[in-house]
């Protein structure tokens, strides 16, 4: 007996199939879109570091008891700097969203605990908390997936 391949790929309703159907069929574009969008996050979060320095960072560590606060700031600039260009550009791009999921997880427990902030605060960081669950999710979905077709880890695969 024959399987229906159809009905493999669109499980849901008929009238879902059409959403199935274009999700299938333009996926690459959506992994390059969700990769640009998580890893421009990181950018646009490590753009002041580049352009004023690492002091102001270093002092928040600093207020948040992190230990050997001036190295830290320089591995977390490195290393928001790289895997956010790694997942742009799709290089190494399970590699990266495993290492930045790591990083993220460690930035939520060090930085986002809200309810040692005064009340006054405490909804920014309970924001931050919840939008950090987020980008989780998504670096989740970027290693699980990988980078697609429109990226240089899809050319390399395409090569070999």
């Amino acid at each position: 007996m024959a399987v229906d391949t159809h009905e493999l790929i669109t499980p849901s309703p008929k009238q879902f199939a059409g959403a199935d159907n274009l999700a299938i069929r333009t996926g690459d574009a959506w992994a390059f879109i969700g990769r640009v969008l998580l890893g421009s996050l990181f950018l646009m979060n490590v753009w002041p570091r580049l352009t004023n320095g690492v002091g102001g960072f270093v002092r928040y560590l600093t207020s948040l008891g992190v230990p050997a606060p001036e190295f830290f700031a320089w591995l977390s600039t490195a290393i928001e700097l790289l895997a956010g260009i790694a997942l742009v550009v799709g290089v190494a791009t399970r590699y990266s969203a495993l290492l930045l999921l790591l990083y993220v997880i460690v930035a939520t427990v060090i930085a986002h605990r809200y309810w040692e902030y005064p009340a006054a605060g405490q909804a920014a960081q309970y924001n931050n908390l919840i939008k950090n669950l987020a980008v989780m999710g998504g670096l989740v979905l970027v290693y699980v997936t990988g980078a697609g077709r429109f990226s240089i880890d899809g050319w390399l695969r395409k090569r070999g």
